[in-house]
């Protein structure tokens, strides 16, 4: 059925051209080094000792390098002495099921026919005990049973909460290894206070479980590792306090200040926690700071969620248009479990449908108000995650010319 008037099909959509965005691409060049570098330090190695049982936890981001690392620091456990095995660290993801869990690490090469460990993914959890203002902390019981506990992570901008923790090992702690329950009591905190809750729950599980040292992993804007450190426990939090202020830096972002329609090609839970970052597009149920530039948009389209989110197009319901393969792929109720355990039943809604690509700009562009409908503003991006080519509409052609950072392909 046609929603649109006749003529609005028949008009010519403009052209897209292809745009390489330049940002610093500083990063390092021997993973399986750097891990080795770090885990051989003082301060870390000593923590270790022949005969402990090691949970080495690991969560659901696509990480870059990450199989890497986790190889990396397992067999340097194994080699001495020690028993390691892999603690799955993804809060409500992958379902919030063992089997869910399970698959979503087996999809980074986390399994344990490519360790040779022992690869744990059931969801129980035990009372670690109370923050201060008496809101219980739950913690991953097959962690909790370990003589010491090593969780990687990556440390970034936050897609729901700004302060001087954000995404990182803290988070892991409290979230990842909280599970689903641990997960959704959290979120029980509103945003504006969600960074010290998670100082508070992180500082309670530190005093209280057995977490030896921690590996933060950080990216640039191309997603290439630049930085990888072996924290001790006992630093984690000041020090990724600090780290994260250089996140910021370090993360890319669309180099364009406005477009009539912005079309996001898809989404995906291994992108973004959100499956979109809001530090770059701006929408968010729950993000108020921005510390990245972020473009006006009038309108937002989806077309698509990545194979590697198992159906969870959580997010969806910040976009004005979707394509009809995006509802098609959706699992309702993965979707559903995420955003009832971050209180955001908003990020789940659907919006107005289109039979595809061609429809949903002709609908968006028929929803925006005073803009040059014969030579429209429309940008195109792949994910949030990679912004180092975008496609702009020739509405842009001067403004890429002037622009040294914007280099048309």
């Amino acid at each position: 059925m046609a929603v649109l008037l006749k003529e609005e099909y028949e008009y010519e959509l403009p052209e897209m051209f292809p745009v390489r965005q330049i940002f610093k691409d500083e990063a390092l060049q021997d993973i399986e080094g750097s891990v080795l570098q770090e885990l051989g330090k003082k301060e870390i190695s000593e923590k270790l000792r022949p005969g402990m049982k090691v949970a080495v936890a690991v969560g659901s981001r696509g990480i870059a390098n990450i199989f890497t690392i986790v190889k990396t620091c397992v067999d340097f456990l194994i080699e001495n002495g020690c028993k390691p095995y892999i603690v799955s660290a993804m809060g409500s993801h992958g379902g919030g099921t063992e089997e869910g869990q399970r698959q979503v690490l087996a999809e980074y090469g986390v399994s344990e026919e490519n360790l040779s460990v022992p690869v744990i993914t059931t969801v129980d959890t035990i009372l670690c005990g109370h923050r201060e203002n008496g809101t219980p902390v739950y913690f991953d019981r097959a962690a909790s049973e370990a003589d010491l506990i090593i969780p990687i992570n990556r440390i970034k901008l936050h897609t729901d909460f700004d302060g001087p923790l954000q995404s990182g090992l803290c988070k892991m702690l409290v979230i990842g290894l909280g599970n689903q329950k641990g997960c959704s009591i959290m979120h029980e905190t509103e945003p504006e206070e969600f960074a010290t809750g998670l100082e508070d729950a992180a500082g309670l599980i530190l005093s209280k479980m057995p977490v030896g040292f921690g590996i933060a992993v950080m990216e640039n804007a191309y997603d290439h590792t630049c930085l990888i450190e072996a924290i001790p426990g006992e630093k984690i939090i000041e020090r990724e306090k600090n780290l994260v202020k250089d996140c910021a830096s370090l993360m890319p972002f669309i180099r364009i200040e406005e477009a009539d329609v912005l079309i996001v090609d898809e989404i995906g839970k291994e992108i973004s926690g959100a499956g979109y970052d809001p530090n770059i597009l701006g929408r968010s149920s729950m993000l108020k700071a921005r510390r990245l530039h972020v473009p006006k948009f009038k309108r937002m389209i989806l077309l698509d969620v990545t194979k590697k989110s198992h159906g969870n197009a959580i997010g969806i319901g910040q976009f004005d248009f979707v394509t009809k393969n995006v509802v098609d792929s959706m699992d309702k109720e993965t979707v559903y479990v995420n955003a009832l355990a971050v209180k955001c039943p908003e990020d789940a809604r659907i919006p107005v449908i289109a039979r595809d690509r061609d429809e949903a700009v002709r609908m968006a562009l028929h929803c925006c108000r005073d803009i040059d409908k014969k030579n429209p503003r429309i940008l195109e991006i792949k994910n949030t995650a990679e912004l180092d080519i975008i496609r702009l509409s020739g509405a842009y052609e001067e403004e890429v010319e002037k622009n040294p950072y914007l280099q048309k392909l």
